[in-house]
């Protein structure tokens, strides 16, 4: 009885340790099936090939992606609309100024003055937010000011 009582855990033990062999062998086995491959090893080195790929693939991504981003810059991005009421003699906010920008606060002011008798429009270029050629009006920088992202 004394050899029962000390073979009994060892007993335990190596059932415990035989199911768990053969879990991990089973689930070798339905690894190994689902591919095309001997080894478990050649199926890491099939996983770490196409984890270098997607590293080189990534990579030019994100330099394409900064080329496009670099680009976009001098695409439109800004746009920016103001009603106002120039003279006294006319009633409501008729007149606008609409601001046309880039990415660099480059692009042109277009502006429509509207009085009783006519509409007059005046276009000028814009760069770093300031006027070229011509000074802005206070409701072109105000229109430059409140332009937003498109």
């Amino acid at each position: 009885m004394n050899v029962w009582v000390i073979l009994l855990p060892f007993f335990v033990w190596l059932v415990v340790l035989t199911y768990y062999l053969y879990k991990t062998v089973d689930h070798y086995q339905r690894l190994v099936q689902r591919t095309n491959r001997d080894n478990l090893t050649e199926i890491l080195d099939k996983i770490l090939e196409e984890l270098n790929l997607n590293k080189t693939k990534i990579a030019e991504l994100r330099e394409t992606l900064q080329k496009q981003i670099e680009q976009s810059i001098g695409h439109i991005q800004k746009v920016g609309v103001l009603r106002f009421n120039p003279f006294a003699d006319t009633g409501g906010d008729q007149s606008f100024v609409l601001a046309i920008l880039d990415g660099k606060d480059c692009g042109v002011v277009l502006t429509s003055l509207h009085s009783r008798g006519s509409t007059r429009w005046y276009a000028k270029n814009v760069k770093d937010g300031k006027g070229v050629d011509h000074k802005l009006s206070e409701e072109e920088e105000k229109a430059i000011t409140n332009a937003n992202i498109i």
